[in-house]
């Protein structure tokens, strides 16, 4: 039996999409997601926000749908799987996990548009992406 590899997301995004393009003309997206969730302290009572910071990748047909849609803060609502990928630093082993999209819906409305949902086709694998020590280095995380 195999397994399943599936996230499901509605968060913001904290920065806008840093787009590039490979040597082999495949485009390459990538952001930050925040997810909020509201809870209750226990022994305050308080309302309290704890948010999680997702490290978002598009390929291809849906990094050019992020590149010309996606801007920092908007909502939206995205499917797709958990990569890790590991590198040598130096002798020190260094692990990354990201969330590669499979497909987003952007959510609000924002000059009286409709929802806009972009698919990847079915049958169209994302190539593993080829590691750049200077993706690691520009993490633009905010913590």
């Amino acid at each position: 039996m195999s397994g399943i590899n599936k996230v499901i997301l509605v968060g913001n995004l904290g920065k806008d999409p840093v787009v590039r393009t490979l040597d082999g003309g495949a485009k390459v997206a990538r952001f930050s997601l925040a997810t909020t969730e509201t809870y209750k302290d226990r022994i305050s009572g308080e309302r309290k926000d704890s948010t999680e910071w997702h490290n978002i990748v598009c390929w291809r047909n849906l990094a050019e749908i992020a590149e010309k849609y996606l801007v920092k803060g908007k909502q939206i609502y995205l499917e797709g799987k958990l990569r890790t990928r590991s590198w040598d630093d130096n002798g020190v082993k260094k692990f990354s996990t990201e969330v590669v999209a499979d497909n987003f819906t952007m959510l609000g409305r924002s000059d009286g548009q409709e929802n806009i949902r972009v698919d990847v086709p079915v049958g169209t694998p994302a190539p593993e992406p080829p590691f750049l020590e200077e993706d690691n280095a520009n993490d633009d995380l905010p913590f």
